[in-house]
């Protein structure tokens, strides 16, 4: 409890801190750049909760993510996923739900950098967002996106969400998925209580979209989902259930088992 107590006041100063500092940079006009304001704002905020928190971050596959202008998909069952790539991630910015936007200062400040709200129920909307989130791509931000949606309570990954695949065709940028694991104890969805540990991140090998067409989302999300379930299973045993994106149509469509 005493540990829970003293990160929520460190990143309720952090948080004003340096979320003050990134809507001060959108007011006057400062540019996005790699290690730029923005850059510093996040990567600083994110790197001194984690310290405060007794978290380290272990990072693999860094290989794959040193080049910009890719998407980044991946599980998530903790803030402490968010915490742990925005530290690890130079100029990444993340795909989140309209909820996030109200967030006081959080909100504002990640709209200045350039993260990216989509409005989940408005399809059109959602469209429209995904085009500005393609934008960013092409200007070299390594975007995130976790496919499942929310937070899960366990490891076993949940079906995905197609948006993240419609966007990757939409850029004609590859997938980077990515399997993070050892972030629940951290902080349990549905929990304020906090605890120190290790964050394993996996960065996998990338997945090509050049050519592929909307017609190709399921195809995508199907082999994006298979590379982090085999990943999660052969580093730490998690065995997640067989799955396949229900074809647009409503006709069902095969289950592909999440080994392959």
């Amino acid at each position: 409890m005493i540990r829970s107590l003293w990160v929520l006041v460190f990143a309720l100063v952090a948080t004003l801190t340096f979320a003050t500092l990134a809507i001060v940079a959108g007011l006057l006009g400062v540019r996005d750049r790699e290690g730029g304001v923005y850059d510093f704002c996040q990567r600083t905020w994110s790197r001194l909760i984690i310290w405060a928190s007794g978290v380290r971050v272990v990072l693999h596959g860094t290989e794959h993510i040193r080049d910009g202008r890719i998407i980044l998909v991946g599980n998530h069952v903790s803030w402490f996923d968010v915490l742990s790539v925005a530290a690890a991630v130079p100029r990444c910015r993340f795909v989140s739900k309209q909820e996030v936007r109200r967030i006081p200062f959080v909100g504002s400040a990640a709209e200045a950098a350039g993260h990216v709200y989509i409005e989940r129920d408005n399809r059109k909307a959602a469209f429209e967002q995904f085009k500005v989130a393609a934008a960013r791509i092409q200007a070299g931000v390594r975007i995130v996106i976790f496919a499942e949606g929310t937070r899960g309570r366990d490891y076993p990954l949940r079906p995905f969400k197609k948006g993240p695949f419609v966007l990757a065709v939409s850029a004609q940028a590859p997938i980077v998925p990515m399997a993070i694991h050892g972030t629940i104890p951290m902080m349990p969805k549905g929990s304020f209580r906090v605890q120190g540990g290790v964050c394993n991140i996996h960065f996998l090998p990338p997945i090509a979209t050049d050519g592929m067409t909307y017609d190709d989302r399921d195809r995508l999300a199907a082999a994006t989902y298979a590379a982090i379930a085999r990943e999660l299973r052969e580093r730490y045993g998690v065995e997640s259930p067989a799955w396949a994106p229900r074809p647009a149509d409503g006709s069902g469509g095969a289950t592909a088992p999440s080994s392959s």
